[in-house]
């Protein structure tokens, strides 16, 4: 009887540890994801950049051109 008492606080005490492991791991997932979206966002923005000065580089000549 002693030894089912030692064996159910051992393995309590470490899914305690079980936990916070795991909890530490989904705040790290979940960090990475944020990183990862943010790169995808500032990619986006980065090809809208480049697209309106594209545009405007554009009219720019046709502006010229037109002279």
């Amino acid at each position: 009887m002693r030894s089912v008492l030692v064996l159910l606080a051992l393995s309590t005490a470490a899914a305690c540890g079980v936990e916070t492991v795991g909890t530490a791991a989904t705040g790290a997932a979940i960090k990475k994801q944020e990183v990862e979206q943010g790169k995808a966002t500032m990619q986006q923005m980065q090809q809208r950049i480049d697209a309106a000065g594209q545009q405007s580089q554009q009219r720019a000549e046709q502006a010229g051109g037109e002279k």
